[in-house]
């Protein structure tokens, strides 16, 4: 038994019929449809983009995405989303040590900090003395080092769950 596929179209640039388009298909099983020329499509993984044609969109339905849900989620993907839900579990954290949890090359984990942080999802820490990768290292104050230290912010958190209702919708 083949189980019918399901698409939704991405929120950050909203394809149309006549647009050229791809698929990214997300860990959920649903396959994210974009316009070829979509921002957000060079900062997908590659062995997940798939061709779609509006035909088969067509013979499936499309889910209604029209939930409450923060402008910024719709920028965001899979990866921020891993990003965001790092920094929510471990708190404040670097682009190094992020980006080699999460086996994403440092150039792009530093754009994403970046991206991230100018959508206000996550806040530069001032030096001080902070609590070191709490919920893995017990007990360890560390004086800030030479890096640049992110922490998730209150709205960060409200993306997450949104992503996280986004996912379990789409189920």
């Amino acid at each position: 038994m083949v189980n019918e596929l399901t698409y939704k179209i991405a929120k950050c640039c909203t394809p149309e019929e006549d647009n050229t388009i791809i698929g990214y298909f997300k860990e959920d099983g649903t396959i994210t449809v974009h316009d070829s020329s979509c921002s957000a499509v060079p900062s997908l993984r590659t062995e997940r983009l798939l061709d779609v044609s509006w035909d088969e969109i067509h013979k499936s339905k499309i889910p209604d995405t029209s939930h409450d849900i923060p402008a910024e989620v719709t920028e965001l993907d899979e990866t921020d989303y891993f990003i965001l839900k790092h920094h929510q579990e471990l708190g404040m954290d670097y682009s190094i040590v992020v980006a080699e949890t999460l086996r994403i090359p440092l150039e792009e984990m530093q754009q994403r900090h970046r991206k991230l942080r100018e959508l206000g999802g996550l806040k530069r820490v001032q030096e001080r003395i902070i609590h070191y990768r709490k919920n893995i290292v017990k007990g360890k104050w560390i004086k800030h080092r030479n890096h640049t230290y992110y922490e998730l912010t209150p709205e960060g958190s409200q993306w997450i769950d949104a992503f996280e209702k986004l996912s379990c919708s789409n189920d």
